[in-house]
């Protein structure tokens, strides 16, 4: 008999495009009323629609704790819910129909992220021409020789800073060709390498400090300068950070020693980059420092670019493409080598890229089906009447469960934050702490969700989705207590 085979990413993805297609057949359609800004106005859309002068009064007629400036100065681009306007709408049903457009439809609206991924794959591919890239492998596995869970410890702290600097998690699918080779010779299996680095980047995204994503998005939709609260993150990244870290290299240990104890022992799971081999790098030469110091300059670069100049996906890309130019011009390849490099880099990602389109495409059913309003009305619900102490640890669990269905950290923060926040002023809970409940949900989810980034990232390393599971399923209850002790102590102190 055949034995049943876990469903590639993009079946997964389809099956709950169906799932959530069928939930607008028997949930209560429902919407909350939305403010955007637009050349000077103020635009209300839902049951009291409405065009009115922006300004900080009418903001605060509406329950909205924000600044003008935030809008004027285009810090929040997106719709933003308004407290208290929940109305219930006709049903609107997603048949099949919906359900086929739904994919491509979540493609056109991810097309920045998607053209960001290609463009990442590209700069890959003109690098790793240059042989550097082999080189600096090489050179990192001999000096960590015997060593080789440093390099599990230096990739999750470097990438979990990231995520609390600036939301790092799409960039991370260009380290999985540089990561995967290192890792397998180093006696690993291919699950070290993905947890090493996605679990880095939802580290940083649970404890996430500045994130002008997550946070600082957060922050101003909640009415709070994303300041206040900071020593709550910052002790949530160091307490996770460890936990994360330890659980990464336990486990990566002991398949080191064992490759029965792996997870994916006796699954056929074939390694993507097995054509890449990790060799001696010879003498080093000043040319592959150069390229080498470009290419992490590159990534500092867009570090800079996020935290400090307000860069988006656009400026980012253009970053990548730049820097894949540059260092096509100091190989001196010609310009049929480059572009034959640079085309083949952004194939090798051109699958998890609509990998991240499909997923988008769950939450265009759900808004369509007028069932997100809904579920965030639930939501809000369950946590109304609770006492301060229970308030934060069960909002932070609606979170967890809100991101399921809204993958977006600015999407979740913009429509969720002013119901929240409006919440908690009645409970008597601190808007930091508010804060803090999302990101930490948020976070945690990230770490499962297939509407997120885990089957792309799953997809690069031909992970089975069923093995992740298993594998962060005692993770987040180990890090979920956690959390809950951390808010608390936030709102007592």
């Amino acid at each position: 008999m055949r034995k049943l085979k876990f469903p590639s990413a993009y079946t997964t993805l389809y099956v709950i495009i169906i799932i959530s297609a069928l939930a607008t057949w028997l949930m209560p359609a429902g919407s909350y009323d939305t403010l955007s800004y637009a050349d000077g106005q103020f635009v209300i859309e839902g049951e009291n629609a409405a065009t009115i002068p922006a300004s900080q009064p009418a903001l605060d007629s509406l329950g909205l704790q924000m600044e003008l400036s935030k809008f004027q100065e285009g810090k929040i681009r997106k719709p933003v819910s308004i407290p208290n306007t929940y109305h219930e709408m006709d049903s609107n049903p997603q048949g099949l129909k919906a359900i086929l457009f739904a994919p491509l439809k979540g493609i056109y609206e991810s097309m920045d992220i998607i053209l960001f991924v290609l463009i990442i794959g590209g700069f890959i591919g003109v690098f790793q021409h240059s042989g550097a890239l082999e080189k600096g492998v090489g050179f990192l596995s001999e000096k960590l020789r015997g060593r080789e869970k440093w390099l599990i410890i230096l990739t999750m702290l470097l990438i979990a800073l990231g995520g609390t600097t600036f939301g790092m998690q799409e960039e991370t699918i260009a380290f999985y060709p540089i990561l995967v080779p290192i890792f397998i010779a180093a006696g690993y299996d291919l699950l070290v390498p993905v947890a090493a680095v996605y679990i880095g980047s939802c580290i940083g995204l649970i404890g996430a400090t500045v994130n002008p994503f997550g946070t600082i998005i957060a922050s101003d939709a909640a009415g709070v300068s994303w300041t206040v609260g900071v020593y709550s993150r910052l002790i949530m990244l160091v307490l996770t950070g460890i936990v994360g870290i330890s659980y990464v290299v336990r486990y990566a240990e002991r398949v080191k020693a064992d490759p029965t104890k792996s997870l994916l022992y006796g699954l056929g799971v074939k390694n993507p980059f097995e054509k890449k081999t990790v060799e001696a790098p010879g003498p080093m030469k000043p040319v592959t420092w150069i390229l080498l110091s470009l290419f992490a300059l590159t990534f500092a670069t867009m570090v800079y670019g996020v935290s400090m100049l307000n860069w988006w996906f656009e400026e980012m890309t253009a970053l990548f493409l730049a820097a894949a130019l540059i260092i096509g011009v100091l190989q001196r390849i010609s310009e049929s080598d480059f572009v034959s490099a640079f085309v083949s880099g952004a194939k090798d990602l051109l699958g998890v890229s609509l990998i991240i389109g499909i997923a988008r495409g769950i939450t265009i059913v759900m808004n369509e089906g007028n069932i997100s309003g809904t579920i965030l009305n639930q939501a809000s619900e369950m946590v109304s009447g609770t006492s301060a102490l229970i308030f934060l640890p069960v909002l932070m669990i609606v979170f967890f469960v809100l991101a399921f269905f809204i993958s977006s950290s600015s999407g979740l923060a913009l429509v969720s934050m002013p119901i929240m926040g409006a919440l908690g002023n009645v409970v008597g809970v601190p808007t930091e702490e508010i804060v803090n409940a999302y990101l930490f949900g948020f976070g945690m989810m990230q770490l499962i969700t297939p509407s997120g980034l885990v089957l792309p990232s799953l997809a690069m390393v031909n992970v089975p989705y069923n093995v992740w599971l298993k594998f962060n399923m005692k993770l987040i209850l180990i890090i979920a207590p956690i959390g809950a002790v951390v808010l608390i102590l936030g709102y007592l102190l």
